[in-house]
């Protein structure tokens, strides 16, 4: 190799190559796109780049992002991009920006604030909605250029109200018609560039006035004509978050019915309830021997604590799904705050389960009521 004649060499990292072999000390080469050659290499790069004391890894894949709105204002995907993730995945848990007929907008909008609490009048000023159709809105971010790469799957709200109007942000049961239509859709958009579909059966979702996201009620007949979308395109993956509502086994038949009938791979959010600490173990057994019969299941795990922002004014906290907060929910923020100070206002204890149930316990303390202050109204 003349010199010069690679696009860029790394030197003298310490390479894990994602293969689950030991790390081991080396250069690494990039000519015209890919990775051209690994070792202790002579040939110089048009750029060098001294990695001396650095790992040097493969780009991560972050599969669960909601970037569907940043992407096409914005050209750093942060924070993914801050962390060694090269691509990023969005339109997960059935929320996104397409497909939107004009007078829809403003619920997709007001959808992604609730489940996101990103605020509305940044989305109502940063996206351009210059698409209608899902496909469209490939044409359109395929337009926009960011720091890593970036893919997007079709999300069953908005899909839903685009085939049934009003009646699907209701929650009404489509028809028979209705529910073609979804497939079409699906098929059509996983054929133009979608990788997949996604929806959310959780009653987390929400538009930020409480009401359930379009997609979170439906029925299993629903679910399954968008996995038939995939087995139509022949390619594809489906993502969920599953409904808590229900026992681990209906929810786990669920994942079977979708992997059948699409023959598509199946991405869920793996959760654990406090309520049941040793589930993970009877999950990870599911999803052995579902494997093992051919379908391939995989669950999503976040790989370390994550941080979340909370408040009084924001869709999610430890209080949101308490019974007695509901009467104090769209009240003004001090109200709020004189109200909880008042005996009687809010009961807290261990939690109970998915929902975020805190009834056990006893009346907040003074202290206690300052530390739900100094981090949740801050």
């Amino acid at each position: 190799m003349m010199l010069g004649e690679y696009d860029l060499v790394v030197r003298d990292g310490t390479i894990f190559d994602g293969s689950g072999a030991d790390p081991f000390d080396a250069d690494v080469a990039i000519k015209d796109g890919p990775i051209a050659a690994v070792g202790k290499l002579a040939g110089r790069g048009r750029e060098e780049i001294d990695a001396a004391g650095h790992l040097v890894t493969p780009g991560f894949v972050d599969v669960h992002t909601h970037y569907d709105g940043q992407i096409t204002w914005e050209n750093r995907l942060m924070p993914s991009s801050n962390h060694g993730v090269t691509t990023v995945v969005m339109g997960n848990c059935g929320v996104g920006f397409a497909p939107v007929r004009d007078h829809q907008r403003d619920m997709a909008i007001k959808l992604m604030e609730g489940v996101e609490d990103i605020p509305e009048v940044v989305m109502t000023a940063g996206v351009p909605f210059n698409w209608e159709t899902f496909p469209e809105y490939l044409d359109a971010i395929e337009e926009r250029h960011a720091d890593v790469d970036f893919a997007a799957q079709l999300p069953h709200s908005p899909l839903r109200v685009y085939v049934m109007g009003q009646r699907g942000a209701d929650l009404e049961a489509p028809t028979d018609a209705e529910l073609a239509e979804m497939t079409r859709i699906t098929a059509q958009a996983v054929g133009q560039g979608a990788i997949g579909v996604s929806t959310s059966l959780n009653m987390v979702h929400r538009f930020r006035d409480g009401r359930s996201a379009p997609s979170t009620r439906t029925a299993a007949r629903e679910v399954l004509a968008l996995a038939q979308g995939l087995r139509e395109a022949g390619s594809g993956v489906f993502q969920l978050l599953g409904n808590s509502d229900i026992s681990k086994e209906d929810q786990f038949e669920m994942l079977r019915q979708i992997a059948r009938t699409s023959g598509r791979p199946v991405s869920f959010t793996f959760g654990q309830s406090p309520m049941a600490p040793g589930e993970w173990r009877w999950t990870l057994d599911q999803l052995d021997a579902a494997n093992g019969q051919g379908m391939t299941i995989r669950g999503q795990v976040i790989p370390r604590p994550p941080a979340i922002m909370m408040g009084l004014e924001l869709l999610f906290h430890p209080f949101a799904f308490h019974p007695s907060f509901k009467p104090l929910a769209d009240l003004p923020l001090e109200e709020k705050v004189a109200r909880m100070r008042g005996p009687g206002a809010i009961r807290v204890g261990h939690r109970t389960g998915i929902a975020g149930d805190y009834s056990l316990g006893r009346h907040l303390e003074a202290d206690e009521l300052r530390f739900v202050e100094e981090r949740l109204l801050a």
